[in-house]
């Protein structure tokens, strides 16, 4: 009977979505366990082989947990709101809502191809007003509420007002913006409403702010950091500059110090800890304040290391630095302003990363000493960042590698930072103590050195002791079309909420998705985009009175806004008044196991604890971190095929007649043995002297052109249209071939539509079948670890499954029989139960592959037809490859589906060995094996060897000299 996996998985994958196979219920008297991909955005390219990677391992432990007796939710659904499908619809004018259904078509059915075992039924995407409503709801809590420091959590912002009115700010310990100003109870119950808003906004935890942000012209929106790379927008590759822009932003580091410590409470990989910690950036040491000579201004440093203050010799500002304007010299001003406009094109990621450029520029302004007193310049410099600390810094060149730099270069003092006295002696009780320039202090007591510091600072009046955070608040605001309205409209300047029971604000249609004539977002170009306080609803904008109906915010929200609480929805996906039931987050609580990639450490799965951490505070969720354990899958990388060519261009010769058009180029596609100036010399030149320079490439190749001899099909290559600019201009192309074949080279690189190495699953389903797939992945290598894809490598995985088949099928019908194993069949099974148990634990799911495959060799040679032993094993074998045991398991006469069997306990008494295997050996030379029990006496062993027929034969009637027995281990007959 042949196996069919076409046939089978179609048959499988429709069973499972007609009766909702994979449905997970929020009341269950079973363990709950919830295993979450990150979900993905549904581009127009589709999945390609790198993608199922996550998606598999997860599925595979969902399975084995329902094998386990858990009642399991493994949802799937869309983060579809995003940039890609808005510059489409710019580019054709399609409404991106038009795109995204599509593409989310796409995806779904390669999903359901690769056979998941995904609860359909809570289905989500964040682009569906269904789903943002709750997205807006968030977003108002959050503008609702202060973070208390004193109770250190969120609360909502009427006991913060509460506090105003009985004490004014006396008693406030919050986290809020540097400028607020002192207030009595008398002065607060005194200020007008719109007084009253215009403080509450500086501690709110979504506020309005001026912010330096990453300001892409080209694309006409805010990017954030990890979307640009080399200053360049990840999406279309164009210049990014730094702006400043009144702007939405989430008060993130008001959780810095939880975000770090609940780090220590989750089961994440190290590194990408570590990445969070460095970017939340905690750092300990001293507020400074230098008094700018000859103004009321101050400038404010935080340093880690207070007690080299007597080493400063100059103050850098990050060019952004809101002073800049107003303490440059008019003499300056020019040489500064040249150098801002410079800067703004370098994205901090750069400016962090580039240790060697030293640039900068001097402002004419001074800063005092506050010990010393002496005028200390001040200078811009593109190495410090506005968003970091406070956007400036006390050089100290003797104590810092950079400042050093930066001195010697501009040729700027550097002095002994124990150049003063007071500090230095009570600081330093090692009197030896010797400094290097660039070096820090050696034999100084750093800890005791700046607590002695800080000490001193605040004793008079110049700075004092602090922590600080390197994270920021992020902002929130996107100028652009296809994401979610902010729930906002504006009386007298001041924003407004609209409330929970108006929500939500859909997105209106526009005739243009790109920023209006005068520079607003998209949403400038919607006429109906007004909000009417009196019939709560939007109307249009011709009705703007600003007494009834007021405008709507013109900003949407990025592409975290909805990823940050999605898990959440999963949970109670279909509720239409709350984000979800308080039953069911009780119930399902938090992730257990989240997969997703590394990439994502600082921006997703930092937003998304900060979220939780803010809802867990208001009461609205059980836990304070959403996923209790993470695993980073690896990436399948691709192997990229490239042609290699060169294009020669000839010079015309000085006599002769050469057949050559000088003024066109000549193309040579060539293997990369070829020797180019041979062939140009025995083909173009000959006894001439015409000149030629030779210009070598090579261009990625579309590897459906290419097959597993890495041989290009030319004659396909050729017609593609994406190949077509390489053949203009140039008077004749030629291939060099080995042996009547263009051969490609390649190499391993990231999978990718761009590159052109892109295997797409469908094919391989079609092809290999999607269990063949599924068992490849998992293949290839650890789960955490890159590899590379090689298709020819999945006929391993497919012959395995045709071996499996066989197992259980002879040409006509099923072999499995009722029937006591044998012991050799037992040990087969329980040796493999023991290894798949660990594996799937340990998710070492490659190594569980490889045990497959050898216990299917085993119980082949051992012709097992028992269905004591196959029925188990199919158990153990259907989290990897669903399909094929789902059919053999009704083919043995099964009715309930093999996804809910129970999985077979281990026995260890089936590995004990019982007897022993002894090789007998006559004067040391082995003759033949004998297995005896190991539970004979060395006298009965030999008693027994001596017995033998075998034995007797080699004797020939002898009688041996001694018998040598180690029971457990050797006989040796001697003489």
């Amino acid at each position: 009977m042949e196996y069919n996996f076409n046939e089978i998985e179609a048959k499988w994958q429709k069973k499972w979505a007609d009766n909702q196979t994979f449905k997970a219920e929020n009341n269950s008297d079973k363990p709950k366990f919830y295993v979450l991909d990150m979900f993905p955005y549904p581009s127009g390219a589709g999945l390609h082989v790198g993608h199922p990677l996550g998606y598999i391992a997860s599925d595979i432990f969902a399975r084995y947990k329902r094998h386990k007796g858990f009642n399991v939710l493994h949802p799937q659904g869309y983060d579809s709101f995003g940039l890609p499908a808005e510059q489409y619809a710019i580019q054709t004018g399609q409404h991106p809502a038009i795109t995204t259904e599509t593409n989310i078509n796409t995806y779904r059915k390669q999903l359901d191809k690769i056979g998941f075992s995904f609860d359909w039924s809570r289905e989500i995407r964040t682009s569906t007003p269904e789903y943002y409503k709750h997205t807006q709801w968030i977003f108002t809590e959050l503008f609702n509420a202060w973070y208390n420091k004193t109770t250190d959590k969120a609360e909502k912002i009427e006991t913060l007002i509460a506090l105003f009115e009985a004490d004014g700010t006396q008693t406030v310990n919050a986290a809020c913006d540097e400028d607020v100003v002192n207030f009595t109870a008398q002065e607060w119950n005194a200020f007008s409403t719109k007084e009253k808003e215009q403080v509450l906004a500086k501690y709110r935890l979504t506020y309005l702010s001026e912010t330096e942000v990453n300001w892409c012209p080209a694309l006409g929106t805010v990017l954030a950091n990890d979307e640009i790379i080399n200053g360049l927008s990840e999406r279309g590759g164009h210049p990014v500059v730094r702006k400043k822009m009144m702007q939405w932003s989430m008060r993130i580091s008001a959780y810095a110090q939880r975000l770090l410590d609940g780090l220590n409470t989750i089961d994440w990989p190290q590194p990408l800890k570590d990445a969070q910690t460095n970017w939340i950036g905690r750092s300990q040491g001293a507020s400074v304040h230098f008094k700018i000579e000859g103004s009321d201004e101050k400038i404010e440093v935080f340093t880690t290391r207070p007690d080299t203050i007597f080493g400063v010799t100059f103050m850098t500002l990050a060019p952004e630095h809101e002073l800049v304007s107003q303490i440059v010299t008019h003499e300056q001003k020019e040489a500064v302003e040249a150098y801002i406009e410079a800067t703004a094109k370098r994205s901090e990621r750069e400016r962090m990363a580039d240790v060697k450029t030293i640039s900068g520029v001097f402002t004419g302004a001074y800063a005092v000493h506050p010990f010393t007193g002496e005028n200390i310049p001040i200078w811009l410099g593109d190495y410090v960042l506005a968003s970091y600390g406070t956007g400036a810094v006390m050089a100290v060149p003797c104590g810092d590698q950079r400042d050093y730099d930066f001195a010697k270069h501009f040729n700027i003092p550097i002095k002994n930072i124990f150049e003063g006295v007071d500090i230095s002696e009570k600081a330093c009780e090692d009197k030896t103590a010797k400094i290097a320039n660039s070096d820090f202090l050696s034999g100084l007591n750093v800890k005791k050195a700046t607590k002695l510091a800080i000490y001193e600072l605040e004793k008079a009046g110049f700075g004092q002791g602090k922590i600080n955070y390197r994270l920021r608040d992020a902002v929130f605001s996107r100028q652009r079309y296809w994401g979610e309205p902010f729930p906002v409209y504006y009386v007298d300047g001041m924003p407004q909420m609209i409330a929970k029971e108006h929500l939500p604000v859909v997105l209106p249609e526009v005739e243009k998705y790109l920023p209006t004539e005068d520079g607003q977002p998209p949403l400038g170009n919607a006429e109906v985009w007004a909000w009417s306080s009196t019939e709560n609803k939007v109307v249009s904008n011709e009705l703007i009175d600003n007494e009834a109906v007021f405008p709507l915010e013109l900003n949407t929200m990025p592409g975290w806004a909805g990823s940050s609480w999605y898990f959440n929805r999963y949970m109670d996906a279909n509720n239409e008044n709350e984000f979800a039931s308080k039953e069911a987050l009780d119930y399902w609580k938090e992730v257990d196991l989240y997969l997703g990639g590394s990439e994502h450490a600082t921006g997703h799965l930092l937003y998304a604890r900060f979220w939780q951490k803010f809802l867990y505070d208001l009461n609205y969720v059980p836990v304070d971190e959403f996923a209790k354990k993470l695993i980073n899958q690896g990436m399948i990388t691709g192997t990229s095929a490239f042609v290699h060519y060169a294009i020669i261009h000839f010079t015309s010769p000085s006599t002769g007649n050469i057949a050559i058009d000088t003024k066109r180029p000549i193309m040579v596609f060539y293997s990369k043995n070829t020797d180019l100036e041979k062939y140009v010399q025995d083909n173009f030149i000959k006894d001439s002297d015409l000149e030629y320079t030779i210009e070598d490439f090579k261009r990625h190749v579309d590897v459906v052109y290419v097959n597993s001899s890495d041989e290009l099909n030319i004659k396909e290559f050729e017609s593609d249209s994406k190949y077509s600019d390489l053949f203009s201009g140039v008077l004749e192309f030629s291939y060099l071939l080995e042996n009547d074949k263009y051969i490609t080279t390649r190499e391993v690189e990231k999978m990718s539509k761009s590159k052109f190495n892109v295997v797409n699953p469908d094919a391989i389903c079609e092809q290999y079948g999607a269990d063949s797939l599924r068992l490849f992945e998992m293949f290839l290598g650890p789960l955490e670890q890159s590899k590379p894809w090689n298709t020819a490598g999945i006929s391993g995985s497919h012959s395995f499954l045709k071996k499996l088949w066989r197992l259980y099928a002879n040409a006509n019908d099923f072999k499995a029989v009722e029937g006591a194993p044998t012991k050799d069949e037992l040990k087969v099974l329980h040796k493999t139960i023991k290894k798949v148990e660990e594996d799937i634990e340990n998710f070492s799911f490659n190594t569980s592959v490889s045990t497959f495959m050898i216990a299917v060799n085993e119980l082949s040679s051992l012709k097992c037809n028992k269905k004591e032993i196959l029925e188990p094993l199919l158990v153990l074998i259907s989290p990897y490859a669903p399909h094929i045991t789902e059919e053999l398991w009704e083919r043995l006469g099964n009715t309930n589906s093999i996804a809910f069997a129970p999985f077979p306990t281990f026995d260890a008494s089936h590995l004990v060995e019982n007897s022993k295997e002894y090789p007998i050996s006559f004067n040391g030379k082995m003759r033949f094996k004998l297995e005896l029990p190991l539970d004979l006496s060395k006298e009965e062993i030999e008693k027994t060897v001596m017995a033998h027929e075998k034995t007797q034969a080699q004797l020939q009637g002898r009688t041996p000299k001694k018998v040598i027995v180690v029971p457990g281990k050797i006989i040796n007959i001697v003489g």
